[in-house]
């Protein structure tokens, strides 16, 4: 079952949007609860910094570092992640 993630988008651009090696703080989520609860156990909060390390090829999936530790995401997941450039 597909929930509207929110009525009122978190501030900020996509995560999906930045370029390589750039810097961003994490202000907010725009993902139903269950996707957004995964992220928060990897270290993906708001306020933490993170940066783009880059982006796979064929555009998909996205690595970036966040914590000390490097993940990858898929597109569609950063797309929900707020951030704002540093």
């Amino acid at each position: 079952m597909n929930r509207p993630a929110s009525r009122h988008p978190a501030p900020g651009v996509s995560l999906a949007t930045l370029g390589a090696r750039q810097l961003a703080r994490i202000t907010g989520f725009d993902l139903p609860p269950e996707r957004r609860a995964r992220l928060l156990e990897m270290g993906l909060t708001t306020g933490a910094e993170i940066q783009m390390i880059r982006v796979a090829p064929l555009g998909d999936p996205i690595e970036i570092e966040v914590r000390g530790y490097r993940l990858s995401l898929r597109k569609r997941e950063a797309r929900g992640i707020r951030v704002a450039c540093l």
